[in-house]
């Protein structure tokens, strides 16, 4: 055989060798991680400070563990369901160990972490639970680390009914209507309301949005002008829901949940009566050791409930 030729099949048999150890299995780790797991963790609008909470924490316990690398993104707002289906799709193609997501819809994204559970990764969900009928029709069984959305926003909503007293008349703002938090959070502030004797003369979504809720607020109290209280499913509705009180110089109390730094100074002023703390930089930590759990032989299942905490003026000094 020539030179050349030798070369050339030389070249040919190191160039399989390499493609057959890219596709060895996840516990080989990647490329330039050391060996260590690499777990996604997918989350919704980083224009939310729920999320850049979430994200941080997630970082500062990765960091601490140090037996990981984590890759943490967001999508552009909270309906942005594509962009986290893409987000997804980069986990698989880049050979993600497990994947922790606070799905943006309960029902769309189970078709794409079908996929990727296919693909070898270990899926967990937070923060907002995956429909279970969903779930059962692609034969999955995804843990869920995250709280009682429902029982949280019945506290929030109780304290704003005990401000107001029975009779008084109040919106409710919703978040996306296929979000499962979405739809916990407005039964609980309706069970809320009932046992308050609130009475809640419209409903609307805001799409969990600042702006939306402003447009949406404005028009709420133009067409009842005998509003006497908001019930804002997340912190970043009630400011919008707020802007748009200033605006009408409306007296209108707030009852929210979430607990970002950004509402505190109106809870402080009692203007907005209470909202609700679910520890966003926890449930991102407690997702992560799930996941490490998963990705190390452990099958972990069920709803893993998370703290969720009533915050009122008198909790901030």
């Amino acid at each position: 055989m020539s030179a050349p030729a030798l070369a050339l099949l030389l070249g040919a048999a190191t160039a399989l060798t390499a493609c057959g150890q890219e596709g060895d299995g996840a516990t080989a780790g990647k490329p330039g991680d050391g060996g260590r797991p690499t777990v996604c963790l997918v989350m919704k609008s980083l224009g939310n400070e729920y999320f850049q909470v979430m994200q941080k924490g997630a970082e500062a316990h990765a960091k601490k563990r140090g037996d990981l690398e984590l890759k943490a993104s967001g999508i552009q707002n909270e309906t942005d369901i594509d962009g986290q289906v893409a987000a997804i799709n980069r986990c698989v193609t880049d050979q993600a160990d497990a994947l922790v997501i606070a799905p943006a819809d309960s029902r769309a994204l189970v078709a794409p972490l079908q996929r990727a559970e296919k693909q070898g990764l270990k899926v967990i969900n937070i923060d907002v639970k995956l429909d279970d009928g969903a779930l059962e029709a692609a034969g999955m069984k995804v843990p869920f680390v995250g709280p009682d959305n429902k029982e949280g926003a019945r506290l929030s909503g109780a304290v704003l009914a005990d401000k107001l007293g029975k009779g008084a008349e109040v919106v409710l703002l919703e978040g996306n209507p296929g979000a499962d938090n979405a739809q916990q959070r407005a039964a609980g502030f309706r069970a809320a309301a009932a046992a308050g004797g609130l009475k809640v003369v419209d409903s609307k979504t805001a799409h969990w949005e600042t702006d939306e809720a402003y447009n949406v607020v404005g028009n709420l109290l133009t067409a009842h002008p005998g509003i006497k209280g908001v019930l804002a499913s997340n912190d970043s509705m009630a400011l919008g829901a707020l802007k748009a009180i200033d605006a009408k110089k409306a007296p209108v109390k707030v009852a929210s949940f979430d607990n970002i730094e950004a509402i505190r100074p109106y809870v402080k002023k009692g203007r907005v009566v209470s909202t609700v703390d679910q520890y966003a930089a926890r449930q991102a930590a407690d997702g992560i050791d799930q996941a490490m759990k998963a990705v190390g032989g452990e099958d972990p299942t069920g709803w893993v409930k998370t703290d969720v905490k009533l915050i009122t003026a008198d909790d901030l000094g």
